[in-house]
């Protein structure tokens, strides 16, 4: 016969309820993946969701944006694509503050059950917004907003605030392996 210690039985009499800050991140293909997966679960539990995604072109229509407009869930892509090709770094780095601007907004409204922040470390990691004013902002959050925020090389001030830090692993890719390029309806 086992007995339950006073801590088990806490647990199982008073649940916590609370939204999470959720970090996915590493090197490992499946951050956004991951994220979109949770939103279209709380999408069909009727909650209000909404993506901003980091980095990826203005307007950019990939499957996971077609899909959104289908099923009615409000999203935003502001950027100019990948940093590293950007011929004006002052105005790639202006695009992530106005789109944190905006997240910010949605995040403090109240309107949202969950905001997805996709690709959302690179700016971080880039020193373009501080962390330290998102950590800010999220703990003003409504109480039961869930955040999602996705990107490699999340910070550690970051991985430490968060509830929930999943690290995807890269062990093996096709384009690493046989130089097989993306494809369209699994990466993008």
């Amino acid at each position: 016969m086992t007995t339950e210690s006073g801590k088990e039985r806490q647990v199982r009499e008073r649940p916590i309820r609370k939204g999470l800050v959720v970090v996915n991140t590493g090197n490992g293909k499946g951050k956004t993946t991951a994220a979109l997966g949770v939103l279209f679960r709380a999408w069909g539990r009727n909650m209000n969701v909404e993506v901003f995604q980091f980095i990826k072109h203005t307007g950019s229509r990939f499957g996971e944006s077609r899909a959104a407009d289908k099923l009615g869930i409000a999203w935003s892509a502001m950027g100019d694509g990948f940093t590293w090709r950007s011929k004006d770094m002052d105005a790639t780095e202006a695009l992530a503050v106005q789109q944190w601007e905006n997240c910010r907004k949605a995040i403090l409204s109240g309107d949202q059950d969950m905001v997805i922040l996709d690709e959302f470390t690179y700016p971080l990691h880039y020193g373009w917004i501080p962390v330290v004013d998102v950590i800010e902002v999220l703990k003003q959050k409504p109480h039961m907003l869930h955040v999602i925020i996705t990107g490699r090389y999340a910070p550690d001030e970051l991985i430490e605030f968060a509830d929930l830090v999943t690290e995807m692993r890269e062990i093996k890719h096709p384009y690493n392996e046989q130089g097989i390029k993306a494809q369209p309806g699994l990466e993008f």
